[in-house]
């Protein structure tokens, strides 16, 4: 299963483990975008089940995993991808609306796809979970103070659940990209509605973010949402057995830098 697979870097996670033979649930917040995944790795001769639902909503979570082990037998993989972006909003812009809503999607709904699929995993003593993280869960810029504040409690809670199931035959490890070409900021927008920050200094920070960006970075580029999903089919296959509690940075050098 893969949430947030109607776009960027979860799309391109589905169409890559399907790739590579898995059956795939995928579910995103716009059932349309859910539906186009699907019928893209159809396409290629893949199966997926699309379904549409807000991660920050543990009965969807619920039922999307459901749709998985019905469907197909069991959950072996779970990837929690779906996100949203603070657009950059410094800490004295950040309203009590906008820190809640990125806390709900990025936080809790990734604490909610873990702990369904250690429900699932555990007692089949078997079962990767990946989780998103972002070079923001390690440095300062990667995005406004509550996207940074989210990402990082990304990377603590992987390294806390790893070591509470490594023992019982789960892995549980993060990615952490940093610039990749997708519509983050638009979908973002869409998703926040009204909660979108309007303030100068969000302003200039997104200005600073897409246009110094690429000299930050020492491979000179940014990365295409296919890079990613290569390292999150890595993490969820038996190549990566015995690796846990890890968030793996894919970020062309930036924080290295």
């Amino acid at each position: 299963m893969v949430t947030g697979a109607g776009s960027g870097i979860g799309r391109a996670i589905a169409v890559e483990m399907a790739a590579e033979g898995a059956r795939l649930v995928v579910l995103d917040y716009d059932e349309a975008r859910a539906r186009d995944t699907a019928r893209e790795i159809e396409a290629a001769g893949g199966t997926a089940r699309s379904v549409r639902g807000d991660v920050s909503v543990e009965v969807d979570v619920d039922r999307a995993v459901e749709l998985a082990v019905s469907e197909f037998g069991v959950l072996d993989i779970m990837v929690n991808n779906a996100g949203v972006f603070d657009q950059n909003a410094p800490c004295v812009e950040t309203s009590n609306e906008l820190w809640d809503r990125v806390m709900a999607v990025d936080v809790r709904g990734t604490f909610f796809g873990v702990r369904r699929a250690l429900r699932e995993m555990l007692p089949r003593g078997q079962g990767s979970i990946v989780n998103m993280a972002s070079v923001a869960g390690f440095v300062a810029e990667g995005g406004g103070a509550v996207y940074t504040a989210a990402k990082h409690a990304i990377v603590g809670l992987t390294k806390q659940v790893a070591c509470e199931v490594g023992a019982q035959g789960v892995r549980v490890n993060a990615l952490a990209p940093g610039l990749v070409f997708t519509g983050l900021f638009d979908n973002s927008s869409s998703v926040l509605g009204g909660l979108n920050p309007t303030g100068p200094l969000a302003a200039a920070a997104k200005e600073r973010m897409t246009g110094s960006s690429i000299a930050a970075i020492p491979m000179g580029r940014g990365a295409e949402p296919q890079e990613v999903a290569r390292v999150a089919v890595f993490l969820a296959s038996d190549a990566s057995s015995y690796v846990t509690g890890q968030t793996i940075v894919v970020d062309g050098g930036y924080i290295a830098h």
